[in-house]
C-alpha cells in the first residue's frame, strides 16, 4: 500500500514518546494496542490483558534516543489487524519557532478505516469497492422505493470514503495536529 505522511516534530520539547499523535493523523481513535519497536526492543504502556513492557514508555522520550539521520523504528497498532508503520527519521532541522509542533508536510491517499481488517482486507476491500460497483450500487439504490433507500444511507456514506480514498487532505490533518499541540479536545473529531 502505498500510503504515507511526512510530518517535523521537534523532539527536545516533545513529550513523552507515546503521546505522540499516531492515530489522529490517520483518523483512527487510539483504543487499540500498540507499542514501538526501536531497536530491537518493545516500548508501549501495559494494559490489563495486555503486553507487558520492561520501560514504562510514559518516562521515555524520542529525544533520549538520539536518532541518527534515516534510522527507523516500528510502531504497530491494532494487535488485531496488526497495521505495522515505519517511522523514518529523514533529518534534523532547527527549531522553526513561527510552526506548532508536529507539523505534517506532506502525505498520501487516505488513511485507511479503523478496524476494516488490516492491510489485507483493506486491500480486498480496496478492490471490492471499485468504481464500477459503486456505480452499479448507487443505481440499484435509485430505483428502490423511497422509504426503502432510507435504508442505504450508512452503505452510501461508506461510498464516498471509497471513492476519496486516493486523496489526502494535510489541512486536515494539520489542523487536528495543532488541535493536538495545543490540547484542544477536538483533534479526535475527524468527520
Amino acid at each position: 500500500m502505498d500510503k504515507f505522511r511526512y510530518f517535523l516534530v521537534f523532539l527536545r520539547l516533545w513529550p513523552k514518546f507515546t503521546r505522540i499523535p499516531k492515530q489522529g493523523p490517520m483518523g483512527w481513535d487510539d483504543f487499540h494496542l500498540h507499542q514501538f519497536i526501536i531497536r530491537g526492543k518493545y516500548y508501549g504502556v501495559a494494559y490489563e490483558c495486555g503486553p507487558l513492557f520492561s520501560d514504562d514508555a510514559e518516562d521515555v522520550r524520542l529525544s533520549d534516543f538520539q536518532f541518527r539521520r534515516y534510522e527507523r523504528f516500528l510502531y504497530e497498532y491494532d494487535f488485531g489487524d496488526l497495521w505495522q508503520h515505519e517511522i523514518r527519521v529523514e533529518e534534523t532541522l532547527p527549531l522553526d519557532p513561527k510552526k506548532t509542533y508536529p507539523v505534517c508536510i506532506g502525505g498520501k491517499r487516505a488513511a485507511p478505516p479503523e478496524d476494516c481488517g488490516g492491510p489485507w482486507a483493506f486491500m480486498a476491500l480496496s478492490d471490492h469497492f471499485n468504481i464500477i460497483y459503486i456505480a452499479d450500487r448507487l443505481q440499484e439504490i435509485m430505483e428502490m422505493e423511497a422509504e426503502d433507500r432510507d435504508y442505504s444511507y450508512e452503505e452510501v456514506h461508506e461510498f464516498m470514503y471509497w471513492l476519496q480514498a486516493h486523496k489526502f487532505d494535510r489541512r486536515t490533518v494539520n489542523k487536528h495536529l495543532r488541535w493536538y499541540a495545543t490540547g484542544d479536545k477536538r483533534w479526535r473529531e475527524w468527520a
